[in-house]
């Protein structure tokens, strides 16, 4: 059985949404799943989990969120390289370039991408957590 990690950061909810239907689509392919708030992740849980799924939403202008999310994500950069991992988020403007942004650093950081990032506007509807459910059951 795989352990997955879903590892988020959401202020109104919505990357929460989708955190909770990425962990549904890794449980439905048998995986051993743990959601985890940003601010109860590091950099040394990395190794306890053969996949990770990161969720952040756009904050200010389009760059992932400062206070939890950042600091944790950059302190997790130097141990991704071999990594299976995806991104997810959620967003209220600009056209996604966060995301574009945070794939290249995952790139940088020679983690392996095992399926395309999932973002949405605002509260995700049906297509978008389809689409969760489908990151997470690949990353299982």
């Amino acid at each position: 059985m795989s352990k997955v990690a879903v590892v988020y950061w959401s202020g109104t909810g919505n990357t929460e949404a989708m955190a909770m239907t990425v962990a549904e689509g890794a449980k439905s392919k048998g995986a051993e799943v743990s959601v985890i708030p940003a601010a109860e992740f590091t950099a040394e849980q990395i190794g306890n989990y053969g996949a990770i799924a990161f969720g952040c939403p756009s904050m200010g202008a389009e760059q992932l969120e400062e206070s939890e999310f950042e600091p944790m994500f950059a302190a997790c950069e130097g141990r991704l390289s071999g990594k299976s991992i995806a991104l997810f988020g959620s967003y209220g403007w600009g056209g996604g370039e966060w995301m574009r942004s945070w794939e290249s650093r995952c790139g940088d950081a020679g983690a392996n991408m095992v399926c395309d990032s999932v973002i949405c506007n605002e509260t995700p509807d049906d297509e978008a957590l389809s689409a969760c459910r489908e990151l997470g059951a690949a990353l299982a």
